[in-house]
Order: structure tokens, then C-alpha cells, then sequence
């Protein structure tokens, strides 16, 4: 016979959910709906960027109840991080970050609606090595969970067996949670609190997906007046088919391509012109704010 305690196995994540909960926050979204927010250090909180708007008011609410008005410092889309802060200082503790996990680990999703506890628990689908997310992000690693958290969870943390933080729920395609790890939100955080922003390639071109073939590429169908791709030469009905020789498949590929680390960098881009394929030097612009 099994030696398992379920009565103290649903104790401790009980108990782990509880340790954290001092730490998280929520506050309604533009969408009309609650997300969760967590304190990450020195009185600042994170949350997932797609749940906050620029220029709107936020007001969190604590664990404890208590309600506080929070700017928002940055965010940034890349790796789906935005940073708040209260204008009071709220005296919660920061989580103690994880070590390796692996699938099949126990992962614990805390969250926050109105000032109540909510806590899931499930396992760590899959670890993956560093992606790039649709907006250009580099993510440290991919770590998908198998959890059924909803809406309200978004934007809390994730934890491991031991109470450590993981890192930050967000929901991907079809609503899959997955976790943007610790390491990608403390490099998210560093930059926005020094700049308010992460920059961003912009090429400032309007590009619509063409197949020829099985091969997919992408059309510039509009060029902005100042931006990068105009002042290379490139034309409407030009077709990107390649980046510094390596194929792009598709606008969202070439999107990708246009992460942090790609802003003010020289690129060659392959095109055919008029059933002609040429080089373009293309030097990547950094994406305005508005």
C-alpha cells in the first residue's frame, strides 16, 4: 500500500500558494477583466504588457486589501514584461528564484482578483532552449506548462515545489500558458527602469505574405516616408525573400527578426525585383514609441 499522504501533498501546495500570496497584486485591465501583477524588488511589480495600455490609469490591489495607484514605468512587448509603481510603497517580499526545472516538475500558479488568494497546480510540460517570440524577443527558455489557469492568472507568478519563482504566467496561441522565465524578466526590468522602453527593429515597410511555390516570403505593400527601407531603395512590389542569406518565410518571420538586438544593425536583405533577385543594405532602424 502507497505510503502518499494526499492530505499533506494538498497541504503543502496550499502552503506554497500562501507564502506567495503576500506578494501579488490585481488591478482591472482595459479589457474589462482582472489580471494579476507580483512584486518583483525594491517596491516595483511586474505584470504580463498585454494586460496594460499606455496612458491608463492603474490601481492595484494588494494582498492585504489595500489599493494603490501604480504608474506604469515601461513595457515591453517583446518578451510580454511590463513594470509598475505604486506611489506608495508597499511593504511585500520578493520571490527567491528557482533553480533548473523540468517537465514533469510540479508548478504552482498564484494569482490575485480583487484582493483574494487564487492559486492552480500543475506540472511543467516542456523546457525548451532559448526562442524568439513574435515580436523579436530573445526568451531565455521555453517553458510551457500544463495547468488550467484562466484569465486572472495572467501576469502572476509561477512557482516550483519549493515556493521559488519560475517566472510569470502568460497565455500564448490558443491560450497554452507558458512561463516567461526569471532570467528573461530580470533583463525585461533592468532596461525599463533605466528607459522606460526596449527598443525595437523597425524596418517601416507594410509587408503581405506571397507563396510561390512551397516558399513563402513577404511583399512590401507600403513604405513609411522616413523610415529604414525607403532610404535603402526598396520599392513596393519588392519581395523579401532573404535576411543577411538565411530565407525569410513570411512577414511574421521577418517581424521575428526585428527584436531588440536587431535596432541600428546593418542587415543584407535578399529581394526580387521584376523577377530579379538583388541585395539590399538595410540598416535597421530602432521602432518609434507611438
Amino acid at each position: 500500500m502507497s505510503d502518499f499522504n494526499l492530505s499533506a501533498f494538498s497541504d503543502a501546495v496550499a502552503d506554497i500558494a500562501a507564502k506567495a500570496a503576500p506578494a501579488t497584486a490585481s488591478f482591472a485591465t482595459h479589457h474589462h477583466r482582472t489580471a494579476s501583477a507580483f512584486h518583483w524588488r525594491d517596491g516595483y511589480f511586474v505584470t504580463a504588457e498585454e494586460a496594460v495600455e499606455t496612458g491608463e490609469e492603474i490601481e492595484l490591489t494588494l494582498a492585504s486589501g489595500e489599493t494603490v495607484k501604480a504608474e506604469l514605468v515601461g513595457r515591453d512587448p517583446s518578451t510580454g514584461v511590463a513594470l509598475l509603481k505604486p506611489a506608495a510603497a508597499a511593504d511585500v517580499h520578493s520571490l527567491a528564484r528557482a533553480e533548473v526545472v523540468r517537465p514533469g516538475n510540479l508548478a504552482v500558479t498564484v494569482g490575485n482578483s480583487e484582493g483574494a488568494a487564487l492559486a492552480v497546480f500543475g506540472t511543467v510540460g516542456e523546457v525548451g532552449p532559448v526562442w524568439r517570440s513574435m515580436r523579436g524577443g530573445t526568451i531565455d527558455r521555453r517553458i510551457n506548462l500544463a495547468v488550467n489557469a484562466g484569465g486572472r492568472f495572467e501576469g502572476g507568478p509561477v512557482l516550483d515545489g519549493k515556493g521559488a519563482l519560475i517566472g510569470m504566467l502568460l497565455f500564448g496561441p490558443r491560450r497554452r500558458a507558458l512561463v516567461m522565465p526569471y532570467e528573461t524578466i530580470e533583463r525585461a526590468v533592468a532596461t525599463l527602469r533605466e528607459k522606460g522602453h526596449v527598443a525595437r527593429g523597425y524596418l517601416g515597410a507594410g509587408l503581405h505574405p506571397v507563396r510561390d511555390r512551397d516558399a513563402y516570403s513577404a511583399m512590401v505593400m507600403s513604405l513609411d516616408d522616413n523610415g529604414p527601407a525607403k532610404a535603402a531603395g526598396l520599392l513596393l512590389g519588392d519581395i523579401i525573400v532573404a535576411w543577411n542569406g538565411e530565407a525569410v518565410h513570411g512577414p511574421r518571420d521577418l517581424i521575428r527578426r526585428l527584436g531588440p538586438d536587431s535596432a541600428g544593425a546593418p542587415v543584407t536583405l535578399g529581394v526580387v525585383r521584376g523577377g530579379e533577385q538583388r541585395d539590399v543594405a538595410v540598416t535597421i532602424g530602432e521602432k518609434p514609441l507611438s
